[in-house]
């Protein structure tokens, strides 16, 4: 710290105009370097003065070995400092001193929302539930259809003569009349007895928060931001043709595809050699993005300042060729083992986060009613309300064909039980209905 402050008393410090860096405001100047500047001098107890790079650039060295912009300044000591979003590189590092990087980037793509979207499969339509909860409702249909059938056949309200009238609720029409109301067309005819009614209306309650639930989450899966993007990363992205894509001219994203073996990256920058579709700035890049049917390649961190600043954006989640941005200093300085130190206290204090996430801040607002819809409807009362209303209606379709066999058996003078068991062997024997009269009538003369 003293001998940096013993070099000259005020640093000179070079910069470049970049949002979220650095910008003007007013006559003074602002932004993520200039707040963290402010804490470097702090702990190291120097002063500074500002200036923008004369020539707009950030550093690169031509053919004679010479540097232009902030490097450059940094070279010719027209400069002590340059604090802007340098990249580390291994040529800048051989003509400069770089310090730790205070924030490490890499390469991303950004896209548009719906174009970022994949196209979808043919069983999207199975998506707002579970494959436990479709078996369930599977199961609880062919319940239902069999508790229907069951209480048509032993409720004497609804089946009044079994040796001569036909069961309208056979097991055909018990699973068609459930599907019907499932749909909310309903299937005629309905249950007349008690019991069934209370089975069709236990059914009918359950189909409709049934298909309540199913419709409102089938809504927000298709209106919510699809984390399954058609584009889900560079390989993606190399294996596609139906979306251009691109990177900044001359920057070092194409430099790094350039110079990559690997054979995705390397179709990456063949395709957009041929096809030449570079962008001369980040703000075209951005604005051919939000146009749709382009992906604009740059560094992750200006990607998520472009998703913050414009909500119809996105940005994939994978990030390759992690890199750094460092502060400079001319080649030598002792000042760069202080600044290294400086950066890594701030990390460990959590300032750097802090600096993050104030300039980064995202100007789109949350889809709170998305958020209301998109919680998971728990269908366990459903399921259980309709258990309670089938064995229900099932004990009551007993009781009322037993409240008909007692009366049956008085009239008789027989036990109810005998009257009982025989009622259950008829309304349960599977048969013809129409030969049933003349076993009936046999029956009744041999009882004669």
């Amino acid at each position: 710290m003293s001998t940096a402050t013993s070099l000259q008393s005020e640093l000179r410090i070079t910069t470049i105009k970049q949002d979220p860096y650095t910008m003007s405001k007013d006559s003074q100047l602002e932004g993520f370097c200039m707040d963290l500047l402010s804490e470097v001098s702090k702990k190291l107890g120097f002063k500074y003065k500002v200036h923008l790079v004369k020539d707009g650039s950030y550093g690169r060295q031509d053919g004679n070995g010479n540097w232009n912009g902030m490097i450059g300044e940094v070279v010719r000591g027209e400069a002590d400092l340059a604090i802007a979003p340098l990249t580390l590189t291994a040529v800048r590092e051989k003509a400069v001193g770089m310090s730790k990087p205070f924030m490490q980037i890499g390469i991303s793509i950004l896209l548009r929302k719906d174009s970022s979207e994949g196209t979808g499969n043919f069983f999207d339509f199975l998506t707002p539930f579970s494959a436990e909860t479709w078996v369930g409702i599977l199961i609880a249909y062919l319940g239902t259809a069999v508790c229907i059938f069951l209480a048509a056949r032993l409720s004497p309200c609804e089946w009044s003569q079994p040796q001569s009238e036909e069961n309208r609720f056979g097991l055909l029409h018990s699973l068609w009349y459930t599907a019907g109301a499932l749909t909310l067309q309903g299937a005629g005819p309905h249950p007349k007895s008690l019991s069934g009614r209370v089975i069709s209306c236990s059914w009918w309650l359950f189909s409709l928060v049934l298909l309540a639930c199913y419709f409102s989450n089938l809504r927000f899966s298709n209106s919510s931001e699809s984390t399954q993007q058609a584009v889900k990363g560079f390989e993606d992205l190399a294996n596609q043709d139906e979306m251009e894509y691109g990177c900044l001219a001359g920057s070092s994203t194409l430099a790094f595809f350039k110079s990559s073996n690997i054979p995705e990256y390397r179709k990456i920058y063949e395709h957009m050699e041929r096809t030449k579709s570079f962008v001369s700035s980040m703000d075209e890049g951005v604005r051919r993005a939000k146009e749709g049917n382009f992906a604009f390649i740059g560094e992750s961190v200006s990607l998520d300042l472009a998703v913050a600043r414009h909500c119809e954006l996105v940005r994939a989640h994978e990030v390759i060729g992690m890199r750094g941005y460092s502060i400079a200093a001319a080649l030598g300085s002792p000042i760069i083992k202080n600044l290294s130190v400086a950066i890594l206290q701030l990390s460990e204090a959590g300032e750097l986060a802090y600096l993050r996430s104030k300039w980064w801040a995202s100007s789109c607002k949350p889809d709170t009613t998305t958020t209301t819809a998109a919680q998971s409807h728990n269908l366990k009362g459903i399921f259980l309300m309709l258990a309670l209303g089938l064995g229900l209606g099932v004990l009551m379709s007993v009781l009322e064909l037993s409240a008909r066999s007692r009366s049956t058996a008085g009239e008789q003078r027989k036990p109810c039980c005998t009257v009982l068991s025989n009622e259950l062997s008829l309304r349960l024997r599977t048969g013809n209905v129409s030969s049933r009269p003349q076993e009936a009538a046999e029956k009744e003369k041999e009882n004669a």
